[in-house]
């Protein structure tokens, strides 16, 4: 059995231009400069205290919080206005349809998103039946922490070396390497392709087309297997 785990903002979902405007509304509360709509990117995919602190470093707790309270409120505020829609890339749908139906394989999702988000986006385009399961920013520490790939590996009773993690942030591919997963990049989210292959991506794909044939590939074994991952331990350390 394989195990195949798909990282959601960027990867699946094209939701850059919700994200960079709910951490402008959420800074402008607070009465704090909006951050650059190029720096909200570039941190997408960590865990939402993480992405904040990195966004404006040296914030109090306090304050901190308030911040990651506020960005929830206004993001749940958001997706009940008629107009709201996160949308997913095209035919990333029909990829993670494909793969869920093969055998021997099981899908998974780890995401800097809230459980709740998470679960609005898959039931928003009927795709929750796909992944058999999801951790989120509520379950584990933020990416590149391991624990999301191993805690996904445990509940599907999957080796990590069994495992390929797919994203489209160097948080996730060091995630993976960390946990002793594989881990393919696609150029259509946070960071660029050189940036993925030297956190160690195995391969990055330009295409939803590509990707999947890079995992048919790499599903029967016709992609070279990466170095020895960094140990959890130490990444965790």
């Amino acid at each position: 059995m394989q195990a195949i785990l798909f990282d959601c903002d960027g990867t699946i979902a094209d939701s850059f231009g919700v994200i960079c405007d709910i951490m402008q509304r959420t800074f402008l509360a607070h009465g704090l400069d909006a951050p650059e709509d190029a720096a909200t990117r570039n941190i997408i995919g960590l865990s939402l205290d993480v992405a904040i602190s990195r966004l404006h470093p040296g914030l109090d707790p306090t304050l901190l919080a308030s911040l990651v309270t506020g960005y929830r409120t206004h993001f749940r505020a958001a997706r009940n206005e008629p107009t709201f829609r996160e949308a997913l890339f095209p035919e990333m749908k029909a990829l993670v349809e494909r793969l869920s139906a093969a055998d021997s394989v099981l899908l998974g999702m780890v995401t800097g998103k809230s459980r709740r988000g998470v679960a609005a986006l898959c039931d928003a385009h009927a795709m929750t039946a796909a992944f058999s399961v999801v951790r989120t920013a509520d379950d584990c520490p933020s990416k590149p922490h391991p624990a999301m790939v191993l805690e996904c590996c445990e509940v599907l009773g999957v080796d990590a070396r069994e495992t390929l993690v797919v994203g489209d942030s160097i948080y996730d591919v060091e995630m993976a390497r960390a946990a002793g997963a594989t881990a393919l990049g696609v150029a259509w989210g946070t960071h660029a392709p050189d940036m993925l292959l030297g956190a160690g991506a195995l391969d990055v794909a330009g295409t939803p087309a590509e990707l999947g044939r890079m995992i048919d590939r790499w599903r029967v074994g016709g992609l070279e297997t990466p170095p020895l991952a960094v140990s959890a331990a130490s990444s965790a350390a």
